[in-house]
């Protein structure tokens, strides 16, 4: 039986709610604790973007001073530059994700500038926040781009390496923000950028073509242990054509339980808030297990003998 840990970040009161009509930052607080309770250790609860480009996710301060100060669970706050930053910090923000593109189309979309450019703003970001704030720098279209633009590991290989040349303390997650990883993309991106030994990478997974889960199979065959999710299977970024929602908190759950991972986190209380947020978005959400339910119980498999 394998009880190695694996870490989850829900993300949905973020990246699930950023292409909504737009929920109240108490509500937004509400989902968050909601998943603390669940036992969700690490929650990307706000953004601190213009609320003019995503209208959304304003009021990210007043959303962080509605958490509780919880020693068991680490609230995250994505920014976007060195302005967002100063922000979070004066919101009490302890941990910071920042996004980045290996495609040039996405940047210009995402953020109005180009890669490099967007690499190049981490050095301001990271003069901001100093030793204030644990980063993640999430690095978009990892496994393909919707511009075209990304046609191997060559581009995210280059980005996480300026990256941790200008931040070396920052931990690295690859983005799937389209849905365009396969199980065989994971394992080239992820054998190119570096050994996972050596280097602390978490996935951020989309369902957009149903592959998450496997992709999610392949990574922990390689030694991912480390994933975002959103409950409900919500999400999908407003500047990228044809996202779909983030891989579902309950998919990868159920099925991590099934193999005998350890996660920390309630099935049925994720289900129970998975099942709450068609009243908040006013449209069911897509996660197969909050329909299917969770799995009836079924004995592990007994290993053949050699005769």
């Amino acid at each position: 039986m394998v009880t190695r840990d694996m870490v989850i970040r829900d993300v949905g009161p973020r990246d699930g709610l950023q292409s909504e009509r737009p929920v109240g930052a108490d509500r937004r607080a509400a989902l968050a604790v909601s998943l603390a309770e669940a036992g969700v250790a690490e929650i990307e609860a706000a953004s601190f973007v213009s609320p003019k480009a995503v209208p959304a996710m304003a009021d990210g301060g007043a959303v962080i001073g509605a958490l509780p100060d919880r020693a068991d669970v680490t609230w995250w706050a994505l920014v976007p530059n060195a302005r967002g930053a100063e922000l979070a910090l004066d919101a009490g923000v302890t941990n910071i994700t920042v996004t980045i593109s290996a495609s040039e189309g996405y940047s210009r979309k995402n953020v109005g500038i180009g890669s490099d450019e967007a690499v190049d703003s981490l050095a301001r970001i990271a003069a901001v926040v100093a030793d204030r704030a644990s980063l993640d720098v999430v690095v978009s279209c990892s496994f393909g781009s919707p511009f075209g633009d990304v046609a191997d590991a060559t581009p995210v290989g280059a980005i996480v390496e300026r990256t941790l040349e200008t931040m070396p303390g920052a931990r690295v997650t690859l983005a799937d923000t389209t849905g365009t990883a396969t199980p065989r993309r994971i394992s080239h991106v992820l054998s190119t950028v570096a050994p996972l030994d050596e280097l602390d990478i978490g996935l951020h997974l989309h369902d957009t073509r149903g592959t998450a889960l496997a992709n999610a199979l392949a990574a922990i065959d390689l030694g991912v242990v480390r994933f975002d999710t959103a409950t409900g299977g919500l999400g999908g970024s407003p500047f990228a054509p044809g996202a779909g929602g983030n891989l579902a908190t309950e998919d990868l759950v159920l099925m991590l339980h099934d193999l005998g991972y350890r996660t920390g986190i309630d099935l049925d209380a994720i289900l129970t808030i998975a099942h709450q947020l068609p009243a908040l978005i006013e449209h069911d959400v897509p996660s197969r297990v909050s329909s299917a339910g969770p799995l009836p119980d079924f004995a592990s498999a007994t290993p053949r003998s050699s005769a």
